[in-house]
C-alpha cells in the first residue's frame, strides 16, 4: 500500500497532508485547504494511507479521549519509547494510523505524566515527580474552582470573607497571579465595570473619596498614618533650652484658623533716627531634633506635611510639634533674622541670631482680614486694633522689598478655601463649603515677602561658606531643587531655599541644621556632595509632588461634590485653550463638547451632563457662548497645575 499522506508538527501543532514528493531530506506536501508547503523529513511523525488528512485528526482526538493516560503511565517502561510503539502495547496489534494518532496526542497531551524527549519520543515521569505536579494540577483546579466561586458572589454584589483582605492589594500594587486577584478581575470584566466600582458595589469601600484616600495612604504610608512608640531619650531634648538669651523683642505670628505648626513670627521694635528693627523668627525644631535621631527618622520617613481639605497628616508627632511651634504667649526657641530699616524702608543691616523669643500673640486670618485688606487700606480707615501699626509697617515693608526685586509675592487671582463640615468618616453625608479669597492681599504679601527676604538672607549665608542645602531654583518656568545656589527666575533672586517651614517640610528642616551650624560655626551635619543631602533632596522633591498631587485631587473631589450638593446643573465656564475650560468660580477643570470655534478666553453656558466622584470627572456640554468680560485667557501656574491632573 503507498503511503501517501503524512503527520507533522508544526510550530508545536500537528497537521495532517498528502504527500507530492517525498524526497531524502525533504517532503512536499499540500494540506487539505489546498496551501503547499515543504517540511524537513524529521518533521514526519507518521505516514499513512487512510483515512484522508483531513480525517486523521477527527478520528484520532476521539480515540485520544477514551485512553486513561494513567494507566498508559503504570505500562509504559522506565526507558525513552515512541508513541507508535507504546500504540502497539496498548492496541496489542500493529495499530492502524488512527490509532497510532491518538496514543501521539494522548501521550502529548498529558505532559504531567509524560516528558516528551524529542521527535514523537517520550519517557514518562518519574513518580516523585509525578505526584507533585498532580498535586499543582489538583491546587490549580481547586484554584480555579475558588476563584469561578468567588466571582460569581461578586458579580451578585455580595463580598466573600476570603477576599476581605485583599481589599487594599487592590487599590494599591496588586499581584494578579493570587487567585483572589483574579476573582476581582473576573468579576469586574463580568459587569462592565473597573476595580474600585466593584470594591463599592460590594461593600468593600463606603465611598469614592475611601478609594481616593486608601489608595494614597497606601502608597505613601503603607505601615498606616500613626506614628511609632517614642524612646525617652527621644523626649528628653525637646524642652526649652536653658542656655538660649531671652531676646528684647516681642512677635506675634499670622496664620489661618486651622495652622498648628507655627513656624513663622515677627516682631516691630523702633529704634532711632526713625529707623525700625523688624524681625523674622522662624521656629526651632533643629534645636530639638538630632540628625540620625528617632524624630529626625521620622521626618524623613514622611518629608512633609499633607494638607486636604478638612484633615491634615502631620510631618512630625504632636509631642514635637507642640514643643517647637511658635504658641503665644510663651518663650519659644527660634531662629531669628533682624533687619534693620531705615526711614525709606530700605534694608541696612541684617543680624542673625538663636535665641528664645516670646511670642504674644497668634493672630488668625478671619479675625485680621475683616479690617486689615485693599479696600479698608486704601480708604485710610484702618480701626484702632492689636498690631494695627505693626501689620502697617510690615506691609509697607513688604511692598518696597517687592518693588525692589521687580516681581510680585504672589500671583495674583483667586485661591479657594474648603471647610468641611461633618465627619470625614462619612463623607457623602458632610457638607462643603468652598469660597474665594484673594491671592496677593495684603496679608499674604506681607507674610511671603519677609519670607522671600528670610530664605533669601539665610541662603546668601549658606551659600557665601560653601554650606550645600535644598536650594530652590527656577529657570524657563520650571522650578526644581538643587544642593547648589541657582538663581529663582520668578522671584528675582540670585538664590533661594526653603527656611522657614521647618515644622512642615523636611527640606526646611535639613536646611534649619546646616544654618545653625553656621551660625555657631560648627562643622555642618551635611557636608559638601553628601551622599544623604542628595538622597534626601530627591525623595523630597518626589514625595512632596506626590502629596501635592494627591491634595489637588482631594479638592476636584471636593468641588464634584459640591457640585452635587448644590444641584448644579448648567454652569458657567471659561475657555482655556482646545476643549479645556475652567469652572468660573470654582478651582475645577473640565473638557467640554459642542464649543465650536471658540478662542481662550471665552465665557461658555454649559449643562452638566454627568459626575464620576471615582474618575474625578465631570462632563458638560456647552448650550451657548455668553458675552466677553474682559477674561483673561491665561492661568496662573497653580491652575495648570491643577488643570494637568
Amino acid at each position: 500500500m503507498t503511503l501517501t499522506h503524512v503527520l507533522f508538527e508544526e510550530s508545536g501543532s500537528f497537521r495532517t497532508g498528502s504527500i507530492l514528493a517525498d524526497n531524502e531530506t525533504s517532503i512536499q506536501v499540500e494540506m487539505p485547504s489546498g496551501k503547499r508547503c515543504k517540511i524537513k523529513s524529521a518533521q514526519a511523525l507518521l505516514r499513512f494511507a487512510s483515512p484522508l488528512p483531513v480525517a486523521l485528526l477527527t478520528e484520532s482526538g476521539s480515540l485520544a479521549e477514551k485512553i486513561d493516560v494513567a494507566f498508559l503511565w503504570e505500562i509504559a517502561g522506565e526507558e525513552e519509547f515512541s508513541f507508535h510503539d507504546l500504540a502497539c502495547e496498548y492496541y496489542g496489534h500493529a495499530p492502524a494510523a488512527p490509532e497510532a494518532a491518538s496514543m501521539l496526542l494522548a501521550l502529548h497531551g498529558a505532559p504531567v505524566y509524560f516528558h516528551r524527549k524529542g521527535k514523537g519520543l517520550f519517557r514518562k515521569a518519574p513518580a516523585d515527580i509525578l505526584r507533585a505536579a498532580l498535586a499543582a494540577v489538583e491546587k490549580k483546579r481547586q484554584q480555579a474552582e475558588s476563584i469561578e466561586a468567588w466571582a460569581a458572589e461578586l458579580t451578585e454584589g455580595n463580598l466573600p470573607e476570603a477576599l476581605l483582605p485583599w481589599v487594599d492589594s487592590l487599590l494599591g500594587k496588586p499581584d494578579r497571579n493570587r487567585p483572589e486577584i483574579k476573582a476581582f478581575e473576573a468579576a469586574a470584566a463580568r459587569i462592565s465595570c473597573d476595580i474600585p466600582e466593584l470594591l463599592l458595589k460590594v461593600g468593600a469601600l463606603s465611598s469614592p473619596y475611601e478609594a481616593h484616600l486608601r489608595r494614597f495612604l497606601l502608597e505613601q504610608f503603607p505601615k498606616g498614618t500613626d506614628f511609632p512608640p517614642l524612646p525617652p531619650h527621644a523626649l528628653s531634648p525637646l524642652s526649652l533650652p536653658d542656655d538660649l538669651p531671652l531676646a528684647d523683642a516681642t512677635a506675634f505670628s499670622i496664620d489661618d484658623a486651622s495652622t498648628t505648626e507655627v513656624d513663622d513670627a515677627f516682631s516691630v521694635t523702633p529704634i532711632a533716627g526713625g529707623c525700625w528693627r523688624i524681625g523674622i523668627h522662624i521656629a526651632a525644631p533643629g534645636l530639638a531634633i538630632h540628625k540620625g535621631g528617632a524624630l529626625d527618622a521620622i521626618a524623613r520617613a514622611r518629608l512633609s506635611t499633607v494638607y486636604i481639605p478638612g484633615a491634615k497628616i502631620t510631618m512630625l508627632p504632636d509631642v514635637a510639634v507642640n514643643a517647637c511651634t511658635l504658641e503665644g504667649r510663651k518663650h519659644c526657641p527660634a531662629i531669628s533674622l533682624y533687619l534693620t530699616v531705615n526711614e525709606a524702608l530700605e534694608i541696612t543691616d541684617a543680624i542673625s541670631s538663636i535665641e528664645r523669643i516670646h511670642i504674644v500673640a497668634n493672630l488668625r486670618h478671619h479675625e485680621i482680614e475683616p479690617w486689615f485688606n485693599a479696600e479698608t487700606l486704601a480708604a485710610g480707615e484702618l480701626p484702632q486694633q492689636p498690631f494695627r501699626d505693626e501689620l502697617t509697617l510690615l506691609l509697607r515693608f513688604a511692598e518696597a522689598a517687592e518693588a525692589g526685586r521687580g516681581k510680585p509675592a504672589a500671583q495674583s487671582g483667586l485661591d479657594y478655601i474648603f471647610t468641611i463640615h461633618g465627619d470625614l468618616a462619612a463623607p457623602e453625608n458632610c457638607r462643603v463649603d468652598i469660597s474665594p479669597r484673594l491671592r496677593g492681599n495684603p496679608l499674604d504679601k506681607l507674610v511671603s515677602e519677609l519670607m522671600i527676604i528670610a530664605n533669601t538672607t539665610w541662603s546668601g549665608l549658606l551659600a557665601q561658606r560653601g554650606i550645600y542645602c535644598f536650594y530652590r531654583a527656577q529657570a524657563g518656568g520650571k522650578a526644581r531643587m538643587t544642593t547648589v545656589p541657582q538663581p529663582h527666575e520668578g522671584l528675582g533672586v540670585a538664590h533661594y531655599a526653603w527656611m522657614t517651614s521647618p515644622l512642615r517640610r523636611y527640606s526646611d528642616l535639613v536646611n534649619q541644621w546646616q544654618l545653625i551650624a553656621l551660625l555657631r560655626d560648627m562643622p555642618p551635619p551635611f557636608p559638601p556632595r553628601s551622599a544623604e543631602l542628595f538622597a534626601a533632596m530627591r525623595d523630597f522633591d518626589a514625595t512632596y509632588a506626590a502629596y501635592g498631587d494627591f491634595q489637588r485631587r482631594i479638592e476636584r473631589y471636593w468641588c464634584l461634590r459640591w457640585l452635587e450638593q448644590e444641584n448644579i446643573l448648567e454652569c458657567t465656564l471659561v475657555l482655556r485653550r482646545d476643549d479645556l475650560a475652567r469652572f468660573e468660580n470654582l478651582p475645577l477643570f473640565t473638557r467640554v463638547t459642542g464649543m465650536g470655534d471658540c478662542s481662550p478666553g471665552q465665557r461658555l453656558l454649559a449643562r452638566i451632563e454627568s459626575i464620576d466622584f471615582l474618575g474625578l470627572e465631570v462632563r458638560c456640554h456647552v448650550l451657548k457662548r455668553l458675552e466677553q468680560e474682559d477674561v483673561a485667557a491665561e492661568v496662573s501656574e497653580a491652575d495648570d497645575m491643577f488643570a494637568e491632573n
